[in-house]
């Protein structure tokens, strides 16, 4: 692939963030109820055995487990409980006064003061958690608006999964601009990860919305990213990027690939990449070019885009997901059985999306985004 050769050529290799692809849910039912279930289990055993192994101090066993997933009053009502779970056992084995009940109830109160510490530690992190997920949905709604859902003939469904747990937004992008007569669209990845990924992104956006309306061709648009990713990106750093030009009649839609994974087109029941005739180099990355202009380098080409065809504009997310034998994720045959089995564009990715999941074993490990044009027939 283009970007890894070009990885090797600049001696640095940008690894993507690791982590789910969806926030992590809250405590189960479950998670809360397990302490209980735990004493009731101890308590059981010891009624069983008798004294003789002397289970009283694992009754701590309840507080230790309510941080996990319990408020502080609540881990200070396991503690309560295990006291008195405790006591009870001692009557019933007769233990009342002796040293290893004493020991029982010290070990319980000081498992139940470190779990209430827990407790209020893990609450201050869901908290803080919570304000950081609210930025990022701010955050996340500037850099990537929401998309037209119909224009003209043409309905259009994204989708965006941070591989990072916490986060909303990564180094992955798209827009779309309605024109009239036509619509442009760009979908791309930043190399890189973190904020500064984000940044470029942004970059890339602000570039491609000020000049879609006016530029003359695609070309002219990414001259214009090319020249704002040189006055505020990160040395070195680049951008994979497909853009797209789909008029309102006809037709053909033209497309200027920048080192990106080339769009899959479905027609009548099979797909096909649109691969364009000479690879260009990525956005920002116009001083390597073998010409003078960078622009010399990036040629437009069609692809056909008639009544009822699919179009689906993606990031290395999907086409490089592995599963755990180390195989890619093939969009030629299986992405298109996904995407044909939906009958509108957001059941269609939401079922591709669902089929890329069950490649990997549940999480993806990079962003990914993905933008589905759906021309009615």
């Amino acid at each position: 692939m283009i970007v890894r050769r070009l990885n090797r050529r600049l001696g640095s290799r940008g690894h993507r963030g690791a982590g789910h692809a969806a926030a992590p849910a809250g405590p189960s039912a479950l998670a809360a109820a397990l302490p209980f279930c735990a004493m009731g289990a101890v308590l059981a055993a010891d009624l069983i055995t008798g004294p003789q192994i002397g289970l009283l101090p694992v009754l701590s066993v309840g507080p230790a487990l309510a941080p996990v997933a319990l408020s502080p009053a609540r881990t200070v009502l396991a503690g309560l409980l295990a006291v008195v779970l405790s006591l009870v056992l001692a009557a019933v084995d007769g233990l009342w006064f002796t040293a290893h009940a004493t020991v029982a109830l010290a070990t319980i109160g000081s498992v139940t003061a470190a779990g209430v510490v827990a407790s209020v530690a893990r609450r201050k992190k869901e908290q803080e958690l919570v304000s950081v997920r609210a930025v990022a949905d701010v955050a996340q709604r500037v850099v990537l608006r929401q998309v037209p859902r119909e224009v003209g003939r043409d309905l259009i469904a994204v989708r965006y999964i941070s591989a990072a747990a916490a986060a909303r937004i990564g180094g992955d992008l798209y827009d779309v601009v309605a024109m009239p007569g036509a619509t442009r669209l760009i979908v791309a990845d930043v190399q890189g990860k973190g904020l500064a990924a984000v940044q470029t992104a942004a970059v890339v956006l602000a570039a491609f919305r000020e000049s879609a309306y006016d530029a003359a061709g695609l070309a002219d648009i990414a001259g214009h990213i090319e020249r704002s990713l040189a006055h505020q990106a990160a040395d070195g750093q680049f951008v994979t990027a497909i853009m797209a030009e789909v008029a309102a009649e006809g037709a053909d839609m033209r497309l200027l690939n920048c080192g990106h994974p080339a769009p899959l087109i479905i027609s009548r029941g099979t797909g096909a990449l649109a691969e364009p005739v000479e690879a260009a180099l990525p956005l920002g990355l116009g001083h390597l070019s073998d010409g003078d202009d960078p622009a010399d380098d990036r040629k437009e080409y069609s692809a056909a885009l008639g009544p009822g065809d699919r179009a689906l504009f993606y990031t290395d997310g999907i086409s490089e997901a592995r599963d755990r034998s180390g195989d890619f994720y093939q969009l030629v045959p299986r992405g298109v059985r996904a995407l044909l089995a939906g009958a509108d564009p957001d059941a269609a990715l939401g079922l591709l999306y669902d089929d890329v999941l069950g490649h990997v074993g549940g999480h993806l490990h990079d962003d990914s985004a993905a933008l589905l044009i759906t021309r009615r027939g």
